[in-house]
C-alpha cells in the first residue's frame, strides 16, 4: 500500500477543516500506519522533533523521532494495535530527560499518537507501570553495554557506555537497528553475526556470543554479549534485552607486561620510591584526557576531585614515608564527559631481597557502581530480575541478617545447589577452604557495620568441582531512617584477571631468573638492534661482556663463523626493517676453546599498543648435536636407500594384520615376477607366496619376531608369479615405532641350492663309484696276505696291515659319504632289533682303546636295559663321538663316557678335555661339512660329515644330542634316547 493511499485511509484529504483543527491542537500529533510509517504530523510534532513535514512523511516513526522512542511507548503501540482500544502511557524521554504523556487511538489502517510534554507522572495505575528513573539508572550502571530492542532489533533504549565509545548522541541511534550503529556497521562480519543472533532471540532463544566491534575508526573492542527475549503475559516476545561486557582486556592478557597493563580493565600506574609517578597506562591517560608528560610527577593530582586532593595527598605521603601499602577511595574527573566517578586507588611497594623499595605499582578501580548501589537497587522488581538473569555475573540478594533470599539462575547453575538449599547460608560450603574463614569474617563484619562488602575468593563449580576466582561485592540498601533493608550483590568471574595479575607480578622476577637458568644464550635488543641485555651463558660462551656488546651494533661478528656472517647479518637487518620474526641457523665460536658449534637463533619483536617495536627478545639454542645427528641420519638414509635400491637383496614390508605386502623394492619384484601394480592394489598376501609345506616355518618366524623383534634367517621357498618355486634365504625384523609392520629381507638362494644339489649328486655318484674298486682292492690285499703267509714271507705283514687299515679308513669315509647322500635323499636305512647298550659300548670302547693307546677311555655307570634300535647305527654314533673326543683333545690323556638311565630315557655322555668349541659355533658343529679348528687355526683331518650323520641318526631314534663346551677346557656331547617306545617306530 502506497503512502498516498494510507494517508487517504487514515485522514481524508478532502477534510480541510479537520486538518486545520489538528494543526491547532496543543500537543504533537502523529498518524502512523500499521508499519509505523508516518502519514501525518502536525506543526507541534514538527517542532517537537525539529524536522520538516517532508522529512517526516513517508518515513519510519521510530527513525524520525528518536527523542520520543522508549520501551514503554513501543509496548503501548503494540498493545493498541492488538486490542484496538484507547491507551495512555507516560515515560521519561531518554534523550531530552523530560516526561511525556502519550494518548494512542486506533484509526483505519493505523494509529494516532498525541504527545504532551512536561507533565508530571500520574498516580493512577497505568497499563504499563514503569519506574522510568530506575530503568534509566539500570541502563547506565548495571552493565558495560545495555540496550532494549524490538524483536526485529531496533533500539528502544540504550545506556551511555556504547554512545561514549562511539562518540555519538543517543538520538542518532534510537529507533535504528542495533546492527546499523557505528560500532557494529564498521565490521560486516560482526554485523552479520549480530543480525543472525537477533533472529534467533526473536524466536524465543537466549543467545550468548562474543564479537569484535569498532566504536570508532581504528578502535576495536572484544565483547561478551547476551541477548535475552522478554516474554509478556500473552507468551509473546515484547522486547529484547541486550547486555554486552567489554572483554578486550582478557583477550589481550597474554601480551608483554606493558601490553597487559594497558589491556586489563584497571587504571594502572607506577611510581619511584620517592612517590614521583613515572607511568600511567593508556586507560588512565584516556580517562583523564592528559598526556603522559602532564600526568608525571604530581601532575596526576589534577585528575583528582578538588575536595579529595588533600586527603589523597596525605595518604600517599604516609605510604611513601612508612612503606605501607597505599589504599584510598576518591573521585576522579572524566576528562571527556566532565563527570566525577569514585575509584579505589591501591598501591603496593615492590622490594628487592634486602627489603629496599624499588618502585610502587598501583591501580585505580572504578567503584562508582558500588557508591551508587542504593540508587541502582530502587528499580522495579520485575525489570531488576530480568536484568539480573541477563548479566553475566552471579547476582544475589540478602536480608539484613545475611540470609540469602534470591540468587539468579547463573549462580544456581554454577554452584549446582537447588534453590531451597542455596537460599540459606550453605553457599559458604562452595568456598575454597583457604578463603572460607576469612570470607565469613569479612561478610559478618559488613553485616555488623553496614559497610560495603567486597572480597575476592574462590568458588567451587558444582559440576566439575573446579575452583574459580570471583570478585564478590555487596551493597546495603537503607530506608529513610538509615536502616539496612536488603543487601544487593554480585560475584564477577575474575579468574582470568587473577591469572593475568599473577603472571604480571611474577614475570618481572621470573624473566631474569628464567633467562639465567635456561641452557640457551638469551639476549634482549633495542628496536635498532643494539643489545641491552645478555644472560651469563651468552657471556661465558662468547667471552664478551655486556659493556662490550653495547659499544657497537655488531660486536658479535668476530665469533660468527666467516661463512655465516653475510647471511646472518642480512637476515637480522631484514627483521629490523620489516619487524618480522628473526630465525637463522649458524655456527658460533666458543670464546675459550675457539670451537665452532651450530646454534638456532630466534628473535621475536615486542610491540606497544600502537604496534611499534619496543624490544627484541631472542635466544641462541645449541643444535650442534642435532646437526650431527641429522648428518648421520642423512648418511644412514643414503646407505639404506642404496641397500633398498640394490639388485641383490629383495625387501618387502608386510602388515601384520591381514599379512598384506604393502611395499616391495625392485629386486624383490624382479626375483618373484610380481608387478608394482600387484603391490599397490594390495592383492599380495603372505599366504599366496608361501608354499603350503613351508607355512609352519613362516608361522614360527612371526612368533619369534613378536618375541624378539626379529627372527633367525631361514632357508625356504617362495611362490613366484608364474607358479615356480624360488629357493631363498629369508630374514625379518620389526621396529618399535611400527610394531604392526614386518620388514622382510630375501636373498636368492637358488644358485647355492643348485650347487648343493650338484655336490650331493657328485657325492652320491663318487661314493658308489669308489666303493667297487675299494672292495676289489681289499679282496686282493687279503689274497696277497694269505699267499705270502703260505710262502712263509713275514716281512711284508706290516705293509699289508697298513694297507688294510688305510683301506678301512677309506671304506669308512665312503660309507659316510653314502650316508650323507642317503640322508639328503631320505633313504638312510635302519634295522629294528634289541640292543644291549652296555654291551655295545663295552665293545666299542675295547676296540677303540686298542687302536688309540694315547688316550684312556673311562666308562662310568651301567644302563642294564635294552632298547629297540639299529645296533650298527647306534655304534656308528658312539664310535664317531669317541673318535672326535680323541681327535680334538691331542694334549689330554682321558676320554670319559658316562651312562645313566631314568624311567623314560637313557643318557650317554662323551666328555673330552681338549680344544673346546666357542659358544657362537656350537650349533654349527652339526651342519654338513663343518670342521672345527684349534685355537691356532690348525686344520683337523676330516670332511665334517660325522656329527651331521650322528645328529640325523639320533633324531631318527627319537632322541636328542646336545653339546656343552668351553674353549680350552673341552667338550661334552650328550645323547638322550627314549625307552618307553620303539625308537624307530
Amino acid at each position: 500500500m502506497s503512502n498516498t493511499k494510507q494517508t487517504t485511509c487514515v485522514i481524508p484529504a478532502s477534510c480541510g477543516a479537520f486538518l486545520a483543527l489538528l494543526e491547532t491542537l496543543p500537543g504533537a500529533l502523529f498518524v502512523i500506519d500499521d508499519a509505523a510509517t508516518i502519514v501525518y504530523a502536525n506543526v507541534s510534532a514538527q517542532a517537537m522533533t525539529g524536522t520538516t513535514r517532508e522529512e517526516l512523511h513517508g518515513n519510519s516513526f521510530w527513525r524520525c523521532a528518536p527523542q520520543l522512542v522508549s520501551t514503554s511507548l513501543y509496548q503501548a503501540v503494540c498493545k493498541t494495535k492488538q486490542t484496538r482500544a484507547l491507551t495512555e502511557v507516560e515515560y521519561l524521554s531518554p534523550v531530552t530527560q523530560t516526561w511525556l504523556h502519550v494518548q494512542l487511538s486506533p484509526t483505519v489502517g493505523g494509529l494516532m499518537l498525541q504527545f504532551h510534554e512536561g507533565r508530571a507522572p500520574t498516580r493512577r495505575q497505568e497499563s504499563f507501570p514503569q519506574s522510568e528513573y530506575l530503568c534509566a539508572d539500570i541502563l547506565e550502571n548495571i552493565s558495560d553495554r545495555l540496550a532494549i530492542l524490538t524483536p526485529d532489533g531496533m533500539i528502544l533504549s540504550i545506556n551511555q557506555r556504547p554512545l561514549e565509545d562511539a562518540q555519538v548522541r543517543r538520538e542518532e541511534v534510537i529507533g535504528k537497528p542495533l546492527a546499523e550503529t557505528p560500532w557494529w556497521s564498521r565490521s560486516p562480519a560482526s554485523q552479520g553475526q549480530l543480525r543472525a543472533t537477533i533472529a534467533r532471540v526473536s524466536r524465543g532463544e537466549t543467545v550468548r556470543f562474543e564479537a569484535v566491534i569498532q566504536p570508532m575508526k581504528g578502535v576495536y573492542r572484544d565483547l561478551d554479549a547476551v541477548i535475552t527475549p522478554h516474554i509478556g503475559a500473552d507468551n509473546h516476545i515484547e522486547y529484547l534485552v541486550y547486555a554486552g561486557i567489554d572483554i578486550t582486556a582478557r583477550k589481550r592478557a597474554e601480551a608483554e607486561i606493558r601490553a597487559l597493563i594497558d589491556a586489563i580493565p584497571h587504571l594502572v600506574w607506577t611510581a619511584r620510591p620517592d612517590g614521583y609517578l613515572t607511568y600511567h597506562n593508556q586507560r588512565l591517560i584516556e580517562y583523564w584526557r592528559m598526556t603522559h608528560e602532564q600526568a608525571e610527577g604530581v601532575g596526576w593530582l589534577a585528575g583528582v576531585h578538588p575536595d579529595e586532593r588533600p586527603r589523597v595527598w596525605e595518604a600517599w605521603q604516609t605510604s611513601i614515608r612508612t612503606g605501607e601499602p597505599y589504599e584510598v577511595e576518591h573521585r576522579m574527573r572524566d576528562g571527556t564527559s566532565g563527570a566525577d566517578r569514585w575509584f579505589l586507588a591501591r598501591g603496593v611497594p615492590q622490594r628487592n631481597a634486602q627489603g629496599t623499595i624499588l618502585h610502587w605499582v598501583g591501580t585505580c578501580t572504578d567503584i562508582e557502581e558500588q557508591k551508587q548501589a542504593e540508587q541502582k537497587l530502587k528499580e522495579s522488581e520485575e525489570n531488576w530480575r530480568v536484568l539480573a538473569e541477563t548479566v553475566p555475573q552471579l547476582v544475589w540478594v540478602a536480608q539484613p541478617d545475611g540470609l540469602i533470599e534470591y540468587q539468579n539462575q547463573r549462580w544456581r547453575d554454577y554452584i549446582g545447589f537447588s534453590s531451597e538449599y542455596a537460599l540459606a547460608h550453605e553457599w559458604s560450603q562452595s568456598l575454597h577452604p583457604d578463603e572460607y574463614q576469612h570470607t565469613l569474617t569479612v561478610w559478618h563484619h559488613a553485616l555488623e557495620t553496614g559497610e560495603p562488602y567486597e572480597i575476592e575468593y574462590r568458588l567451587k563449580e558444582g559440576q566439575t568441582g573446579a575452583y574459580r576466582w570471583f570478585l564478590a561485592r555487596g551493597m546495603p540498601v537503607r530506608d529513610e531512617a538509615g536502616q539496612i533493608v536488603k543487601w544487593f550483590g554480585t560475584c564477577t568471574d575474575i579468574d582470568e584477571q587473577k591469572r593475568a595479575e599473577q603472571r604480571i607480578k611474577a614475570s618481572e622476577e621470573n624473566l631474569r631468573v628464567l633467562a639465567e637458568t635456561v641452557p640457551q644464550l638469551v639476549w634482549v635488543a633495542q628496536p635498532d638492534g643494539q643489545h641491552e641485555y645478555t644472560n651469563q651463558h651468552w657471556c661465558d660462551y662468547t667471552g664478551f661482556t655486556l659493556e662490550q656488546l653495547q659499544s657497537d651494533r655488531w660486536p658479535q661478528l668476530p665469533f660468527i663463523h666467516p661463512d655465516d656472517r653475510v647471511g646472518i647479518r642480512a637476515r637480522w637487518q631484514q627483521a629490523l626493517d620489516t619487524g618480522a620474526m628473526y630465525e637463522h641457523e649458524g655456527r658460533l665460536r666458543n670464546g675459550q676453546t675457539g670451537e665452532y658449534r651450530w646454534f638456532l637463533t630466534r628473535g621475536t619483536p615486542m610491540r606497544d599498543e600502537t604496534g611499534q617495536i619496543i624490544k627484541w627478545f631472542g635466544t641462541c639454542t645449541d643444535i650442534d648435536e642435532q646437526k650431527r645427528i641429522e648428518e648421520a641420519l642423512r648418511q644412514s638414509q643414503e646407505r639404506i636407500r642404496a641397500l633398498i635400491n640394490s639388485n641383490i637383496i629383495g625387501i618387502i614390508s608386510v602388515e601384520v594384520e591381514g599379512e598384506v605386502i604393502v611395499e616391495a623394492n625392485d629386486a624383490w619384484l624382479h626375483m618373484t615376477g610380481y608387478s608394482r601394480e600387484d603391490v599397490r592394489n594390495r592383492t599380495l598376501r603372505r599366504g599366496k607366496i608361501t608354499p603350503p609345506k613351508q607355512a609352519h616355518l613362516f608361522e614360527s618366524s612371526i612368533q619369534e619376531i613378536a618375541t624378539r623383534g626379529q627372527h633367525t634367517p631361514i632357508e625356504t621357498e617362495v611362490v613366484c608369479q608364474d607358479g615356480s618355486r624360488l629357493p631363498v634365504l629369508l630374514g625379518g625384523v620389526t621396529f618399535r615405532e611400527h610394531p604392526r609392520q614386518i620388514i622382510s629381507f630375501m636373498l636368492d638362494n637358488s644358485a647355492c641350492k643348485e650347487l648343493e644339489q650338484r655336490k650331493d649328486d657328485f657325492i652320491s655318484m663318487a661314493s658308489h663309484e669308489l666303493k667297487t674298486p675299494l672292495t676289489a682292492l681289499q679282496l686282493q690285499t687279503q689274497l696277497l696276505a694269505k699267499r705270502l703267509a703260505k710262502q712263509g714271507i713275514s716281512n711284508a705283514a706290516p705293509a699289508l696291515s697298513i694297507m688294510e687299515m688305510q683301506g678301512k679308513q677309506l671304506e669308512r669315509l665312503i660309507e659316510e659319504l653314502l650316508d650323507v647322500s642317503k640322508i639328503q635323499a631320505g633313504r638312510l636305512e635302519y634295522v629294528q632289533e634289541t640292543v644291549d647298550l652296555d654291551a655295545l659300548l663295552r665293545e666299542i670302547t675295547d676296540t677303540m682303546q686298542q687302536t688309540n693307546p694315547s688316550h684312556t677311555l673311562v666308562v662310568r655307570g651301567v644302563v642294564q636295559t635294552s632298547l629297540m634300535a639299529d645296533r650298527d647305527r647306534l655304534g656308528q654314533v658312539f664310535t664317531n663321538l669317541i673318535s672326535n673326543a680323541i681327535k680334538y683333545s691331542p694334549e689330554a690323556q682321558t676320554v670319559e663316557i658316562d651312562l645313566s638311565v631314568s624311567p623314560e630315557t637313557v643318557t650317554v655322555s662323551v666328555r673330552d678335555h681338549g680344544l673346546g668349541i666357542p659358544r657362537e659355533l656350537r650349533d654349527k658343529v652339526f651342519e654338513r661339512f663343518y670342521r672345527a679348528t684349534d685355537p691356532q687355526k690348525r686344520s683337523i683331518p676330516g670332511l665334517g660329515m660325522g656329527l651331521y650323520i650322528v645328529a640325523e641318526i639320533v633324531k631318527r631314534h627319537g632322541g636328542t644330542i646336545t653339546v656343552d663346551s668351553e674353549v680350552g677346557r673341552g667338550s661334552t656331547f650328550t645323547v638322550t634316547l627314549p625307552l618307553a617306545r620303539n625308537a624307530l617306530a
